[in-house]
C-alpha cells in the first residue's frame, strides 16, 4: 500500500530515485514506526511521515518522524555514533528501532508571561541524549554542555534570565532561521541551530520579539517538555522542568525583524 511520506530533494538525491520510489510504493517502509523525534509511535499509512536520513562517514541509516515534528532531511552524525545505532537495532531485530543518539535539537517558539508582560520565548529540546564528544558514555550531558557555553540554570520561569553575550536569534521576515553562537577566536558567528527550512512565527511573536529586541531562550533534556499544541500546556512543562532542575536559559537580542 502507498504510504503518506515526505521525501525531500537531499535524502532522494542521497539515496537515489529507485528508492525513494520503492519507499513511496511503501515496499521498503515500515507501516508503523517510533518517530525519531518525539518518540511516540507512528502509522505511515495514516498520517504523513517524514523520511531522515542519518549519515556518519561511513554509514547511513534511514529513520522515520511525523512530518509535524521534523521535515524530510539528512542529519550528519558522528561514525561511532551511528555504528552503535546499527548495533542496537540489529541487536532488537528490528530495522525501525531507535534513531541515533546524535540527536536533533527541536525548537519550539511560544509566548512566555513574566511580571504581566509577554516575552518571545524558544524552546530548545533535542530528541534524544547528547553525549559528551569523545567521551564514549552515554550520560546526557546536555545542560552540563550548554552550562559551558553560559546558559544558567532556571529554578524558575518568573525571572527573565541573564543575556548571554555573543549568541543571538535569527529572525528574517518573520520566519526564524537560526540560533548563532559566537564563532572560534571572536570571528564571525557561527549557528548553533539552523532550520532545515525557515520556521514561520506567530504574528504576535514577532511583534514581541521586535518590540524587546530580545528573546528568551529556553533549553531541557530529551524528554522533559515534548510536543505542546498549546502555549499554556508549553508553559506548564516548563514550569515542571524549572522545578526538577531541568532547564536552563539565557537571553539573547534579536538579529533581523
Amino acid at each position: 500500500m502507498p504510504r503518506m511520506l515526505d521525501v525531500s530533494d537531499d535524502v532522494r538525491a542521497e539515496i537515489g530515485d529507485a528508492e525513494a520510489e520503492r519507499l513511496l510504493a511503501g515496499e521498503n517502509t515500515p507501516g508503523h514506526y517510533d518517530c525519531t523525534s518525539c518518540r511516540t509511535p507512528g502509522d505511515s499509512e495514516q498520517e504523513r511521515t517524514s523520511t531522515v536520513l542519518f549519515v556518519g562517514d561511513e554509514t547511513a541509516v534511514l529513520a522515520f518522524a511525523h512530518a509535524t515534528c521534523l521535515p524530510s532531511q539528512i542529519v550528519k552524525v558522528a561514525e561511532e555514533q551511528l555504528q552503535g545505532a546499527v548495533r542496537s537495532i540489529n541487536a532488537d531485530g528490528s530495522g525501525d528501532g531507535p534513531a541515533p543518539e546524535q540527536a536533533v535539537l527541536g525548537v519550539t517558539s511560544g509566548l512566555v508571561l513574566i511580571d504581566g508582560e509577554l516575552h518571545p520565548a524558544l524552546v530548545v529540546e533535542p530528541t534524544g541524549p547528547i553525549v559528551r564528544p569523545g567521551s564514549g558514555g552515554t550520560e546526557d550531558a546536555f545542560l552540563d554542555l550548554l552550562a559551558e557555553q553560559g546558559f544558567a540554570p532556571c529554578p524558575s520561569v518568573e525571572q527573565v534570565p541573564s543575556v548571554l553575550h555573543g549568541w543571538s536569534v535569527l529572525l528574517a521576515v518573520g520566519q526564524l532561521h537560526a540560533v548563532l553562537q559566537p564563532g572560534p577566536e571572536s570571528g564571525a558567528p557561527v549557528a548553533w541551530w539552523q532550520a532545515h527550512q525557515p520556521l514561520q512565527v506567530a504574528d504576535s511573536w514577532r511583534a514581541a520579539a521586535n518590540k524587546s529586541q530580545t528573546v528568551l531562550v529556553y533549553a531541557a533534556p530529551a524528554g522533559s517538555i515534548g510536543q505542546q499544541p498549546r502555549e499554556d500546556l508549553l508553559r506548564d512543562a516548563l514550569d515542571r522542568a524549572a522545578a526538577q532542575g531541568r532547564l536552563v536559559a539565557a537571553a539573547m537580542p534579536l538579529a533581523g525583524t
